[in-house]
């Protein structure tokens, strides 16, 4: 298919920007220009014919002359109104125009001394035009007012009686008059409907271009060739192609080079007319990487195509996706934060039942020195066991229980004074908190865990540097690109500190359970934090980067409705 479509490369012959058909009528100002020109010419003949007539009929001539005078003064100044000053012709200029006209095929049939001659006829092509400027009662007044003066020549200026032959003529001229004003005041109504359609059409098109060029879906139409027919802005940025320069050329090889998938659905298209509703597939982006995205095509094929052309609508997806991934963490989280209380009430009890043991027996004074030594480090074995189970504990029992006004600054303060003291804080720790008072809806007991686990973890990967707590509300950062609409405007938790980062291969799973880049650590401190935002209906974020320190930020909406809640 694309072989074929680069051998036969044509240019598209109409754009949007043509007009798909003509007007009926001519605009006005090229109407009245065709007037004009025709009344000089009319003018021209007519002092021509009073010069040959001077001698012999010298009144007549010097009617025809002064006719002629009084046309091209209304000429110049119907040509000075419209074309210089550019005012729009009223009706009655209009009509002044028409018996301008009409006076002079009066004066140049009077010239021609005979009735019968062709010069009558010019009063039909005086009618019909304007009868298509004029409205129906002006076109029918400008008829009747030919029928009068051709009449009025017949009977006052000819030297002849008329016969029977020139009544039935005058009575066909009648008949012709009201017919042609008719059917020109019907052209003229056709006229204005199709340059009412016509502007309404444009106006469409117009809307439909602005919301495809600002959608934020990619468009692009290919047809049957493979050629690309359209493309909108979005699919310019999402494909890194370049409408300018492949409109009306083969692009399905650039398709299948951004993404096989969606060459796949145009092709399929193409060949077998088949549709996509539902599709996904992956994009390379200009850096290498890659995003999923949401697609559907439509084929639509013309009489006179041999093959379909097909319009594909696809959607970058990254949100929907990192959505759905939260989604399941957070089952998972679920599963299990159940399992962990489940588990830790089975094994609580039977280890302090060991341990309780265990430190009896090493008190007997039968007891060893080796004996002691194994039950001490059975006893502290036991404490460590119990002091990860009083953490599975907490992970079961992440629950927002009453939502209230709090004071995000003020925890925070309160959660640096509690590490300071923290055996695991080094003295030389440097601990900060900056930002004003930010008040919102939340569960004081949560956050102060949540910024508790957060900043222990900061000094104990830091080791003693520096640890910054920053508070403040406004806008997200790409507020529009996060799975959570409702954090646009939220308020901003940042912890950061300045120690060696958190290594490559963990960095995507610091969440999950059980994943811990520090020695002894239980991986369940910061699945506790994500749960506890999430409880919030937050988000949380890391950024982190080797030897170059480590930054939770921790979203959260000002306040919590009861509908939310629910």
């Amino acid at each position: 298919m694309e072989s074929s479509a680069a051998g036969q490369v044509e240019t598209i012959p109409r754009t949007h920007s043509q007009r798909i058909g003509r007007p009926s009528l001519p605009p006005q100002r090229t109407l009245l220009t065709w007037l004009f020109v025709g009344r000089l010419v009319l003018a021209l003949a007519t002092l021509v014919g009073a010069s040959l007539v001077w001698t012999q009929r010298p009144d007549v001539s010097f009617i025809s002359t002064i006719t002629v005078v009084f046309a091209l003064t209304f000429t110049g100044y119907g040509a000075w109104a419209v074309f210089v000053r550019g005012v729009i012709p009223s009706r009655a200029f209009l009509q002044i125009q028409a018996l301008v006209d009409l006076g002079l095929v009066t004066a140049l049939v009077h010239l021609a001394g005979e009735p019968k001659s062709a010069f009558p006829a010019l009063y039909v092509l005086v009618v019909a035009a304007y009868t298509m400027l004029l409205p129906l009662g002006a076109g029918v007044f400008t008829a009747v007012a030919a029928s009068a003066m051709y009449l009025g020549d017949i009977l006052l200026g000819q030297t002849a009686r008329p016969d029977t032959a020139l009544w039935i003529q005058f009575g066909v001229f009648n008949v012709v008059f009201l017919l042609v004003a008719v059917l020109s005041q019907r052209l003229r109504e056709a006229g204005v409907e199709q340059e009412s359609l016509e502007t309404e059409l444009a106006r469409v098109r117009l809307e439909a271009d602005d919301i495809l060029r600002n959608i934020r879906s990619g468009v692009l139409t290919v047809d049957g060739r493979g050629r690309l027919a359209f493309i909108n802005p979005t699919a310019e940025r999402m494909l890194r192609l370049q409408a300018s320069s492949l409109i009306g050329q083969p692009v399905l090889e650039h398709l299948k080079a951004r993404s096989s998938e969606l060459w796949a659905a145009i092709n399929s298209g193409i060949r077998a007319g088949r549709k996509i509703s539902r599709g996904e597939g992956l994009v390379v982006s200009a850096q290498g990487r890659q995003f999923p995205i949401g697609l559907s095509t439509t084929v639509f094929q013309q009489e006179s195509q041999e093959t379909p052309s097909v319009t594909a609508i696809f959607t970058d997806i990254s949100d929907l996706k990192q959505l759905q991934e939260l989604h399941l963490r957070a089952e998972r989280l679920e599963a299990v934060a159940a399992l962990s209380a489940s588990l830790a009430h089975e094994i609580r009890n039977p280890l302090a039942s060991i341990r309780s043991s265990v430190e009896q027996l090493s008190r007997a004074k039968y007891a060893t020195s080796d004996e002691r030594f194994l039950a001490d480090l059975i006893v502290r074995e036991s404490d460590r066991l119990s002091r990860l189970l009083n953490e599975f504990l907490d992970f079961s029992r992440v629950r927002a229980t009453e939502f209230v006004p709090v004071d995000l600054r003020d925890v925070a303060l309160a959660v640096t004074r509690l590490v300071k003291e923290h055996p695991d804080c080094p003295a030389e720790a440097v601990l900060e908190v900056h930002g004003a008072r930010t008040v919102l809806d939340g569960d004081a007991d949560l956050l102060h865990r949540v910024i508790a686990n957060l900043v222990l973890n900061a000094v104990q990967a830091a080791k003693g540097s520096k640890v910054c707590v920053t508070v403040s509300v406004g806008e997200a950062d790409g507020g529009a690109d996060l799975p959570h609409g409702h954090l646009d405007r939220a308020v901003r938790l940042e912890i950061r500190d300045d120690g060696p980062g958190i290594p490559d291969e963990i960095r995507e799973r610091v969440f999950e359970p059980f994943v811990s880049g520090r020695p002894g650590g239980s991986g369940l401190g910061l699945s506790i934090v994500q749960r506890a935002v999430e409880a919030h209906r937050g988000l949380v974020l890391v950024d982190s980067k080797p030897g170059a320190g480590t930054a939770f930020t921790v979203l959260l909406p000002v306040e919590w409705t009861p509908e939310e809640g629910a």
